[in-house]
């Protein structure tokens, strides 16, 4: 049975199938657990094949059952009234936006309601001469960054996952992309944000600003947060006049820890790359029909946007040791496939999709290693990386999609976290923690940090409504 809403100004035009099944219902008889959700304003369903669809995320993660319903919002006010009725029925909720998560950090099993911000899809205003874009949650990244071009702007952050993942979800694991390397992940592109608390309290954090040190910082403590702190309806975000890039390098190497130690070198020839991505062999093979298949085991892909002085210095240290250096390529399809990496290894079977971090100095020992716990556990791992700030994601092939994943296959995930923390790392660099990796989280953070991460959860959220079992 679904219940739908009045129809509300917003010019997004509502789900096919949820308007179909809104029209089907009959709205004077909602179940009881769900009779508060016709008092949101709200359009929500209880559609199967849409709660079938909101229960995953791309992490390959599977909860225990579906979701009760899931609710549209379009309005903050809305937003508000469904955190009322969520927290007056002990109702618990998961935020959701494109559902790209890769830690299992938006998905959602029995007795839950998902709240989907993807109809709060308005950029309200770009404020070229301040530098500044304010956006709903449910705004495109792509879209973002292409509205900001129109006034000669850019918006930094730029996953993979750039021409589908949303602003809110970027906001909830602090996402990264290719672009870190020099100009930073997503916090460093929020300067204010609009959250609704478990109460449905609506707070403004942050400031139009670049600089503010009023108060703590409660729009650091929300990025990164994965929804479980509060809602995130509205974001005010560092737009900036990136130059243009002045050389994309493709570099092949023997092996990927030869490209590793190039990618090191870069920094001490004073070479601040805007991205530098770093690819394994087995990677190169699952791209072969991109075009990204070179003379070598490994390609290190650098841009630079410092001019000449810089680029030469960099093909100097980036010719050391490889088989192939070109800069003559086509730098859009080069970074196009590069973004394909992770659908191209989806297509050699389900993915384990790890994400780690080192100091960069370690990089190199952090690829050896990961080749020989793929060796020792005798599974396939594809490793590619954001090699400019040490960055890796070494995913593993676990078997068929469908089919249970390997106890060989956890195995060697275990052991690559071991490797990140031995090596001074994290465990996590930008996917965030999601369900898959919380066994590590009090192993990295110590139990007094993680102790004190659990009182601040209980501030914001006493009733532990917030995407409940995730992120710590």
């Amino acid at each position: 049975m679904t219940i739908g809403s009045a129809a509300t100004s917003s010019p997004v035009p509502a789900d096919p199938v949820v308007a179909s099944a809104t029209r089907a219902s009959d709205p004077g008889s909602p179940p009881e657990p769900l009779r508060w959700l016709a008092d949101t304003g709200a359009e929500w369903t209880t559609d199967q094949q849409i709660l079938g669809r909101s229960r995953l995320d791309r992490s390959g993660w599977e909860p225990d059952g579906r979701p009760a319903a899931v609710v549209f919002p379009r309005t903050v006010t809305q937003v508000q009234a469904v955190l009322r009725g969520a927290s007056a029925t002990r109702t618990p909720l998961v935020p959701r936006g494109a559902g790209t998560a890769l830690t299992g950090a938006s998905t959602a099993g029995a007795g839950t309601v998902v709240i989907d911000l993807s109809r709060m899809n308005r950029i309200v205003e770009i404020r070229a001469a301040d530098g500044i874009a304010i956006a709903e949650p449910g705004v495109v990244t792509a879209d973002l960054d292409r509205a900001a071009a129109e006034h000669g702007l850019s918006y930094a952050p730029d996953p993979a996952s750039v021409e589908i993942s949303t602003i809110g979800g970027n906001i909830a694991t602090n996402a990264g992309g290719l672009r870190c390397a020099k100009y930073g992940v997503t916090r460093d592109s929020v300067l204010g944000l609009d959250v609704v608390l478990a109460d449905g309290t609506l707070i403004n954090t942050g400031r139009a600003t670049l600089k503010s040190v009023t108060g703590y910082d409660l729009t650091g403590l929300f990025v990164g947060s994965e929804g479980t702190l509060g809602v995130v309806v509205g974001a005010t975000l560092r737009l900036r006049t990136l130059p243009t890039p002045t050389a994309t390098i493709a570099a092949a190497y023997p092996d990927i820890a030869t490209a590793a130690a190039a990618s090191v070198a870069l920094t001490g020839a004073h070479v601040q790359p805007v991205l530098a991505e770093l690819l394994d062999e087995a990677t190169l093979s699952a791209l072969a029909d991109h075009g990204l298949r070179q003379s070598g085991g490994a390609l290190l892909i650098v841009q630079l946007d410092g001019g000449p002085v810089e680029t030469s210095r960099a093909l100097e240290v980036l010719r050391r040791g490889a088989t192939s250096v070109r800069s003559d390529g086509d730098p859009a399809e080069l970074l196009a496939a590069r973004r394909q990496a992770l659908p191209a290894i989806e297509r050699l079977g389900r993915p384990l999709i790890e994400d780690i971090a080192v100091p960069r100095s370690r990089l190199a020992a952090a690829v050896r290693s990961i080749a020989d716990i793929a060796q020792r556990h005798d599974v396939p791992i594809c490793t590619l990386a954001h090699a400019g700030d040490g960055n890796l994601h070494p995913i593993i092939v676990a078997g068929s999609h469908g089919s249970p994943i390997p106890s060989a296959a956890h195995r060697a995930a275990d052991d690559i976290f071991a490797l990140a923390l031995s090596l001074g790392g994290t465990v996590t660099g930008e996917h965030g923690v999601g369900v898959l990796k919380r066994a590590w989280l009090a192993r990295e953070l110590g139990e007094e940090q993680h102790h004190l991460q659990r009182r601040i959860k209980a501030v914001f959220d006493p009733l532990g409504i917030l995407n409940p079992g995730k992120a710590i």
